[in-house]
């Protein structure tokens, strides 16, 4: 919000009186909860879980209105396990689940997960397990659900899944387009980042095989040819095939629950930034998302981002009209880190002068 504060206070020094909403915008990763209970006037709340090594934690997750925004790395995701314990093999999705069903508790019945970030590589069985699934071994054991299980599953029974997920509708936040399984799948694209060794790469990829089987011979998916069943360790298949649920768009959702096509109904122009923009902000970023719905309205797009790399051109096609940079000549990386707020206001001084500049 501070940057939305010092835009309001460039734009009326520069243009006098005028009107100017701020709202924070997310793209389904870091921050999407944050950002969608600020505009939905939602809430915060925290729920003990268990992260991907089963330790008991406090975890948090946003309910506004009946819907609850769930990111699952707040329960199982990589940072919560210390480098030299990150195992893929051993790591399950529980909390998530544990996650969702405090959020049922709680009367949700829309539920929206995003699944970026995970230490993951389990297919999703634990979530599912603190659901009321239970995944079974050829002996009619039940399995923990941690990746290792995974070549053990002969059975799926849900014949306990928690009763109230028949009432709610489920909406996976997600841009990743990976398969369940192969040299694109789950495993051989992301379990090395979370741990895994060569060996354990084999291992995990036998065992999703085996697990992508067992799904195929009981519910008819085939979980190759779902777009984004490969995220998170496979949590996208278990969501898609245990949760009917909806995969989406990051920023086309947050977008959608925070109403921002109604925004542009009273924009003059829409001001959106980064970091950094270079080639991935056209890969289903927050400035690309923003930019292709205000094109759609013919509403001029302006991008202050903290510098620009390889590729920031690209967001023009997305119907960006210009891009400026707190880093430039003038001011090196260094400075604009040390003074930002004060670099920033400047910078946006200076774009939207330009743009005065430019409409007279």
């Amino acid at each position: 919000m501070q940057t939305g504060e010092l835009l309001t206070k460039a734009a009326r020094e520069v243009f006098g009186a005028c009107e100017c909403i701020g709202v924070p915008v997310a793209d389904g990763g870091e921050g999407t909860v944050d950002a969608v209970i600020d505009a939905l006037k939602g809430e915060k709340v925290t729920a003990t879980v268990h992260d991907p090594l089963m330790n008991r934690i406090q975890a948090s997750y946003g309910v506004a209105d009946g819907r609850a925004i769930i990111e699952m790395a707040a329960a199982s995701g990589l940072t919560l396990v210390p480098e030299v314990l990150r195992d893929p093999m051993m790591t399950t999705t529980y909390g998530t689940g544990e996650l969702i069903r405090d959020a049922l508790d709680r009367g949700c019945r829309e539920l929206y997960i995003a699944i970026g970030g995970s230490a993951t590589n389990d297919g999703g069985m634990g979530c599912l397990r603190a659901l009321g699934a239970r995944f079974l071994d050829q002996d009619g054991s039940e399995l923990s659900g941690c990746g290792k299980d995974l070549a053990e599953v002969s059975t799926i029974d849900l014949a306990h899944l928690d009763s109230r997920l028949s009432d709610a509708s489920v909406t996976v936040l997600c841009d990743v387009k990976n398969p369940l399984c192969g040299e694109n799948g789950a495993t051989y694209t992301f379990a090395k980042q979370k741990g895994a060794t060569p060996e354990t790469l084999e291992l995990l990829e036998n065992g999703m095989q085996n697990y992508r089987d067992v799904i195929i011979r009981q519910f008819d998916i085939d979980c190759d040819t779902v777009e984004g069943a490969g995220a998170a360790g496979g949590l996208g298949a278990a969501l898609k095939v245990f949760l009917r649920a909806k995969m989406q768009s990051g920023i086309e959702t947050v977008l959608d629950l925070i109403g921002f096509d109604d925004l542009l109904n009273v924009a003059d122009l829409v001001v959106t930034g980064e970091g950094r923009a270079d080639a991935q902000s056209v890969c289903g970023k927050v400035m690309q998302g923003v930019a292709l719905r205000a094109k759609a309205r013919g509403i001029p797009v302006y991008g202050l981002c903290g510098s620009l790399g390889d590729g920031a051109e690209l967001l023009y096609d997305c119907g960006v009209t210009s891009l400026y940079s707190l880093v430039d000549e003038n001011t090196s990386v260094e400075e604009a880190m040390a003074n930002a707020e004060e670099v920033y206001y400047h910078a946006a001084v200076r774009m939207f002068s330009r743009i005065k500049e430019d409409k007279a």
